[in-house]
Formats: structure tokens, C-alpha cells, sequence
């Protein structure tokens, strides 16, 4: 992405991380609640049209969120979302079907897209309809990346309608024991993240807006090598970042694809 664009795309993916890791951080659910409102708070603030800098709460990523949304005009619902679709999860503790973990990926992960679409100045359907695809992409891949950390905190990630289909109990999900039926339900959720991907690299969007899209490059390179793994999402090398990854990421660059 170009300067202009990276600073305010990394105060909104700094944001996004802080929300994110709130869950990861807490020992119990109710202080997770009051860090999430904290959040919900600052950003109220923020979009009050009296608010200045100095009462902005002394939180180097609030300030910096409140610098760009002046500058750029962002829009609150899709902050909003961030915060939402976090307090969300933490009430419910699982995700019922697969279909809710794409409208949690719509909310955690295309949102952040929207607003970087936004602060590059792109209003473009065709730019909108692909991050939303790119968002759930990213978002089901990322459930899948973190069933093994989740079970370390005695957390069920997958959604409950693919463990009932292939008959999948909690316990052998938190215990990370791979056998043919946790490899059925591993290859459909992959399925599903990558047929999102698919879609989202056919649609024709802006130039600039090719550059923002370049984690794809990432998620196809996670899709491929679970595939090479036969679909065990408990292997151990799944975890470790790719080496070739910062080649790909140029190569897709200088050859405008994502």
C-alpha cells in the first residue's frame, strides 16, 4: 500500500488487534465485557462532534482512531462492528453454524476492509462486494488456524452443525485428536473459506484497491499447504509462518493480482 494509505490502515488493524485480544488476555468473561465497553466508550466519544484530542482517553490507538476519523470521515457502524461482533461471541461462547461463523467474519474482518476502502478514497461496489467475499475468506481461515491455541483455553472454535454432521464430540476437538471425520469437517470448512476466496479474485475491482487486497495471497498460501496436510488442521507446521510468503506477497504486487 502506499504511505498514505499505511499509516491510517495500521492504526485500523491496531485497533482491531486490541479488541481482539481482549478475549486472549482475560480470565473471566465479565472483565472481557468491561474492555470491550471501555472501547465502546472511546469510540461514542470519538464521533461526538464536541470531541477534541485532550479528552480523547490516553490510549495511544484512541487518540491515533481519533485522529483518522476526523481526517477521513470513517464510518462509525463498521467500528462499531468490531466492538459488536467480539461482545457477541463472548455471550454466546460458540458458533452454531457455519453460516455464523461467516457473519462474524463479515463483521470482524470485511470491516476493516470497508474502512481501508474508505481512507483510499475507493467508493467502488465491485471493491465492496470483493472484501466482503475476502473478509470471509480470512475470517473462517482464521478459525481454522486457531482450533489448536483455542483448545489450550478449553475453547470450541469449529461450529456446532459441522461437529454434529460428521459426529464430533467437544472432547476430541479441545483434546486436538485428528481422525477422518475431523479431516470431512476440516476439508468443508476450508471448502467454504475458499470458495469465498475464489469469488472475491474474480471480481474486478479498482487498481489501488488490488493492493489492499493482498492478504488473499496469504489465506490461498494457509488453504494450500492444510490441503497438502490432508485437511489435519492439528498439524504442528500449519502454525509456522511460510518463509516464501514476503516473495509471494511482492510478486502478486508487481503483477497487480491479489
Amino acid at each position: 500500500m502506499t504511505q498514505t494509505i499505511r499509516s491510517p490502515a495500521l492504526v485500523l488493524r491496531a485497533f482491531n488487534v486490541e479488541i481482539a485480544r481482549i478475549q486472549d488476555i482475560t480470565s473471566d468473561s465479565q472483565t472481557a465485557a468491561f474492555r470491550l465497553q471501555f472501547w465502546q466508550d472511546a469510540l461514542r466519544g470519538i464521533y461526538n462532534k464536541e470531541q477534541t484530542l485532550q479528552n480523547v482517553p490516553a490510549n495511544p490507538v484512541a487518540q491515533e482512531l481519533f485522529k483518522i476519523c476526523c481526517c477521513y470521515g470513517l464510518q462509525r457502524r463498521h467500528l462499531e462492528k468490531l466492538i459488536t461482533s467480539r461482545s457477541n461471541l463472548l455471550k454466546s461462547k460458540y458458533f452454531r453454524s457455519l453460516e455464523d461463523v461467516e457473519r462474524y467474519a463479515e463483521e470482524s474482518v470485511s470491516s476493516i476492509y470497508y474502512l481501508i476502502l474508505k481512507v483510499a478514497g475507493i467508493k467502488d461496489m465491485h471493491a465492496d462486494h470483493a472484501a466482503s467475499h475476502l473478509g470471509k475468506a480470512q475470517g473462517i481461515a482464521n478459525i481454522l488456524r486457531s482450533v489448536r491455541v483455542s483448545s489450550q483455553h478449553k475453547i470450541v472454535s469449529l461450529p456446532m452443525d459441522i461437529l454434529m454432521k460428521y459426529k464430533i464430540s467437544q472432547e476430541n476437538v479441545l483434546r486436538c485428536i485428528d481422525n477422518e471425520e475431523m479431516r470431512n469437517a476440516s476439508f468443508e470448512i476450508a471448502s467454504r473459506a475458499n470458495s469465498h476466496l475464489e469469488k472475491a479474485r474474480k471480481i474486478s475491482v479498482p487498481q489501488l484497491s488490488k493492493q489492499i487486497f493482498l492478504p488473499a495471497v496469504a489465506i490461498h498460501k494457509y488453504l494450500a499447504k492444510l490441503e497438502k496436510k490432508n485437511f489435519n488442521i492439528f498439524d504442528k507446521t500449519l502454525m509456522y509462518a511460510s518463509p516464501t510468503l514476503p516473495i509471494a506477497l511482492y510478486y502478486n504486487r508487481m503483477r497487480n493480482k491479489y
